[in-house]
């Protein structure tokens, strides 16, 4: 058991264990509920070191004991949930530290909302952001990896963390950055507890270079595992640890702060809407789409647009009078195609940016004369705020969902799956019928780009079933994945919900190189156990939550 009272000896920002406070710090946005015992509040790094060394000193009495990084709860992994110590973030340490064209550096509780609005300030953004953009933090997409929108041309988070400050299990916080080679073999001379975990993981890579390599999985984006193959890039001659950091979602380092990457705000958007009445041809429509390099690719499915329409008024209490009778308006061409043409299956979202608008609008009428061939109900969305329209049923899917389906919950399990775009022509067909095998009523949104589905079945999981169907189904679907040689998450990570399924995307070995970088950063496992390696299967059954109403934030 944590002693609350010794733990707040050590630290200047606040310990909580009232059952309000554990309660709340026992969800996230995922399937699970798992009760800490106490919730920290650092004020700086200091403190963060301080509780390491604590949690660090007291492992070998109580084996039970670890801490957690929290920021604001977005996580559908349950990677932020622990039964020990929770630390958050955002309370102290959500601070913008400096910003300039072409960087920002800031503390991982500081929200993407917050950062954003200081970015734009400058005409420059951090691409990488994600659906909910809103709620999440810079040290949540950090610690995620996360991508969203943009990543089909932008990449993930990992591509613009420049610089960490981290702490390691020692209790002592460091400065993380690309190395070169000479740099590299001084860092791994100096004999200390840094110095062994860049000698280890580096020999590590090393050793088994081209197994390593070969088990990169053969999609855009990835976020099963350890990214061993980031690491130790032997043509530039870097060896870079962020790579390996980023996307470990705390179990190897507490991140105090984080250098970002920024790029340049295109001055303007138009949006080729394509509405798709099956499936059958997406494969192709990505084929003939991808050639005109779109900044986006996104979609959502019927599902997410009838829940849109019931429910615009979720919209317009955010805008005021004028700004929702606007959206409202918006809204009318979609209401007339689906009155005469019916509910599509699919909407594609193809967006064009540029700083040129006659350019961007060329590029957005070639796109719609290339698709025609398909005989799909097409529309170019010419206005800033018709686009925004679009942008927001799609980020909005998964939360329309949670808030208003009414006796059944959202369960986030098979929400990440990704393949190669050429491969959906056969995987999407044998996909649902796998699905409907079990009658769900579920939402697909996501990035048809690069092949990236969420998929978020709607569940009673008050029905001791759910938990079997729960297990039953990922079981399937990630056979399915793999079969194709895709990912079992592209951006949502591995959380409690899909660390048991790592050995369905990589080979034994490969699971063994994944626990030896646990045991070369954390050897005494005190950063938040059970997630990338070490999950079950009866943890996943046995922390199912029996509600689903998530408080985010902290």
């Amino acid at each position: 058991m944590v002693n609350v009272s010794d733990l707040q000896k050590n630290v200047n920002g606040e310990v909580m264990a009232d059952d309000a406070t554990l309660v709340k710090y026992s969800r996230d946005a995922s399937l699970f509920e798992v009760r800490p015992e106490a919730v920290v509040f650092p004020k700086d790094a200091s403190d963060v070191e301080a509780v390491v060394k604590y949690v660090a000193e007291h492992k070998a009495n109580d084996p039970t004991i670890s801490v957690t990084a929290r920021s604001a709860g977005t996580d559908m992994s349950g990677g932020p949930l622990n039964e020990s110590i929770i630390m958050d973030f955002t309370k102290y340490m959500g601070a913008l530290i400096s910003i300039d064209d072409n960087k920002g550096i800031a503390q991982p509780g500081l929200y993407y909302r917050d950062f954003e609005k200081e970015t734009l300030k400058r005409q420059r953004i951090l691409p990488s952001y994600t659906a909910s953009k809103d709620l999440n933090t810079v040290g949540g997409m950090n610690a995620n990896n996360s991508g969203g929108e943009k990543s089909i041309k932008y990449g993930k988070t990992e591509r613009y963390v420049l610089r960490q400050k981290v702490v390691l299990s020692d209790g002592k916080e460091y400065n993380i950055f690309p190395l070169n080679k000479e740099q590299l073999d001084a860092k791994m001379a100096q004999g200390d507890f840094e110095g062994n975990v860049y000698k280890q993981i580096y020999d590590l890579i090393d050793m088994h270079y081209d197994e390593i390599e070969a088990a990169k999985p053969h999609v855009s984006k990835n976020s099963a595992g350890y990214y061993l193959w980031n690491v130790w890039d032997k043509e530039k001659g870097m060896f870079d640890l962020n790579k390996l950091i980023c996307g470990s979602q705390g179990t190897l380092a507490m991140t105090t702060e984080v250098e970002l990457g920024l790029v340049p705000v295109p001055k303007f958007s138009k949006m080729v809407v394509m509405y798709l009445p099956t499936i059958d041809r997406l494969g192709e429509v990505v084929d003939v789409v991808m050639k005109y390099n779109p900044e986006s690719f996104e979609s959502y499915d019927d599902y997410s647009m009838k829940l849109a329409i019931k429910f615009s008024f979720d919209f317009f209490s955010q805008l005021g009078f004028w700004g929702a009778i606007k959206l409202g308006i918006q809204f009318i061409p979609d209401i007339w195609k689906i009155i005469t043409g019916g509910i599509p299956k699919l909407i594609l979202m193809i967006e064009v940016t540029g700083d040129d608008e006659k350019k961007v609008l060329a590029q957005a009428d070639e796109i719609k004369q290339a698709v025609k061939l398909f005989k799909y109900n097409t529309h170019v969305a010419r206005s800033a705020a018709e686009v925004e329209k679009y942008w927001k049923i799609r980020r909005e899917s998964f939360n329309l969902l949670r808030k208003h389906v009414k006796g059944k919950q959202t369960a986030p399990f098979i929400d990440d799956i990704i393949v190669d775009p050429h491969q959906m022509p056969k995987f999407l067909p044998e996909l649902e019928a796998i699905l409907s095998q079990y009658k769900l009523i579920y939402t697909i949104a996501g990035h048809a780009g690069n092949g990236n589905f969420h998929i978020i079945p709607l569940m009673d999981l008050n029905n001791p079933i759910s938990s079997d169907i729960i297990l039953e189904l990922s079981k399937k679907v990630y056979t399915l994945v793999t079969d194709f040689g895709g990912s079992i998450t592209a951006e949502h990570n591995d959380g409690i919900i899909r660390t048991p399924f790592l050995s369905y995307m990589y080979k034994p070995d490969i699971i063994q190189y994944f626990q030896k970088v646990k045991d070369i950063f954390d050897p005494h496992n005190i950063f938040n156990p059970g997630k990338k390696v070490g999950g079950s299967f009866d943890y996943i059954k046995s922390h199912l939550v029996q509600s689903h109403n998530v408080e985010h934030g902290s």
